[in-house]
């Protein structure tokens, strides 16, 4: 189904009181994010710091041409047929697609929108409509950045999206032209407007929703809006009515499922009480107003043997007790979700490239001194390095108290200092080294790297994918 077909209005999914409808039955949406696709990530394919800074280390590496040739071949492989037919067999319906908005326009350049931006989003959104797969469009990374973290692609840790109308005004633009574009595809489940926005004010946030679902709806009156609550998906609480025909979107992420926990998950009544309260808190919000769930975002990461950690196996099965914890609660809930996520370079994904193809083998030593440096904050263990950061944690709240009650206050002291020293300054750095390893590499080359991703040349975690196949065939009575 292409991205013209013309949809009639009953084929739309449409939101009515707690449901998501389709043909005037309830559906639960159950799926997963493609991350490290139209929005890379660091942890996700290997790469230091911010998108942007490694696709530049590579451009200067290997020249214009080899650089468009091996990111069209590595969009191509990183989605096709094959993985779409593998997610539908698990009984999954829907995929969440974050999208960069340097596909669509450049900062140089800004309000022309590029002739092939949609190329690969309009083959992926077709194929997954073959196999009867929904998709969320999602805006991971705005102008300006909506967020301070890392996958907002903006290259530093100010949100500048909530400081600058312009940025606004260019991502009210951008939803117009994918609205446009997508208005009569009934097998686009919706739009998703900002991924996890940070505004410290938190009003800001709430007119935005309100100026960008009108733009929306001046084109395109069908489709679904999922909005993220504040503060990476978890703040509602100076959100008033909700908006007509929209989802209410937490994200959910449980501090069992990562390295360096305050406690090992045994499953005991007080860890699952735990998390059925940070849970019922992010949702309390849809469940006043008597609206649809979706958790947009949650899953553990998990160890491999290159780890070097001898009981991997143990840790990975506690973490896999977590997202069957997890998925419980939702199913209570009665709540559509999206995992994160379906492929990487072995984290987390439900699929990841094979540690010997050509894309591991080359960057093994890199990937390494990551995660000897702790350069990625996603999953990353900082054990390495805390002999040089917990002085400098020390330090900073000596001379400046102030940092303990940081925006956001659920982040930690470590973390704040973590993302500037290592995530940034230390990642930008580490870009140059990254570019080296692509230097003089042919276009046979470049292609071979990027069908690392192709899900034939990938490897599945089977019990991942057992417990998320479980779960989608818990159908609601």
């Amino acid at each position: 189904m292409s991205s013209t077909t013309n949809g009639h209005k009953s084929d739309y999914l449409v939101v009515k009181g707690e449901n998501i409808l389709l043909h005037g039955e309830p559906i639960l949406l159950k799926g997963a994010g493609l991350g490290g696709w139209m929005n890379m990530e660091n942890f996700i394919t290997g790469y230091p710091g911010h998108e942007h800074q490694a696709r530049a280390a590579i451009k200067k590496a290997v020249g214009e041409e080899k650089y468009e040739y091996f990111f069209d071949k590595f969009l191509e492989y990183f989605f096709g047929e094959d993985d779409a037919k593998f997610f539908a067999s698990l009984g999954l319906n829907c995929i969440r697609l974050p999208v960069n908005y340097r596909h669509f326009e450049d900062d140089m350049n800004p309000r022309v929108f590029k002739k092939q931006g949609l190329k690969h989003l309009d083959r992926v959104i077709e194929i997954c409509a073959k196999y009867g797969i929904y998709t969320v469009i999602d805006l991971h990374a705005a102008p300006g950045g909506q967020n301070i973290d890392w996958h907002a692609d903006a290259g530093g840790h100010q949100a500048l999206f909530w400081d600058h109308k312009d940025f606004q005004d260019r991502t009210i633009l951008i939803w117009e032209h994918l609205a446009r574009h997508y208005k009569n595809n009934t097998w686009v489940a919706g739009y998703n407007p900002l991924n996890e926005p940070t505004d410290i004010q938190h009003v800001r946030l709430l007119a935005f929703y309100e100026r960008v679902e009108k733009a929306i709806r001046a084109i395109d009156p069908h489709h679904i809006l999922f909005l993220d609550g504040n503060t990476f998906g978890a703040d509602f609480s100076r959100f008033g009515e909700p908006l007509p025909n929209s989802v209410y979107a937490c994200h959910d992420y449980s501090k069992f499922g990562f390295p360096n926990p305050p406690a090992e998950f045994t499953g005991t009544p007080e860890q699952i009480e735990i998390h059925e309260k940070s849970f019922a808190r992010k949702v309390e919000y849809m469940q006043h107003h008597h609206s649809p769930i979706w958790n947009g975002e949650f899953g553990p990461v998990y160890q491999s043997a290159s780890d070097g950690l001898p009981d991997w196996e143990a840790i990975n099965e506690r973490r896999y007790a977590v997202l069957e914890c997890q998925l419980d609660i939702y199913a209570k809930a009665r709540a559509s979700w999206s995992i994160w996520l379906y492929k990487d370079i072995g984290y987390q994904g439900m699929v990841y490239a094979g540690e010997d193809t050509a894309y591991m083998t080359l960057l093994k030593p890199f990937l390494q001194k990551k995660k000897a440096t702790a350069a990625d904050e996603w999953g990353c263990d900082d054990t390495p390095v805390r002999h040089v950061f917990d002085p400098l944690e020390k330090w900073f709240l000596e001379s400046v108290p102030s940092l303990s009650r940081r925006y956001p206050q659920t982040w930690k002291p470590a973390t704040h200092i973590g993302r500037l020293v290592r995530n940034i300054l230390l990642s930008e750095e580490l870009c140059h080294e990254f570019g080296q390893y692509f230097e003089g590499l042919s276009f046979e080359q470049l292609d071979e790297l990027a069908k690392s991703f192709s899900f034939e040349n990938c490897k599945q975690r089977t019990r991942l994918n057992q417990i998320l196949t479980a779960d989608s065939q818990r159908t609601e009575k």
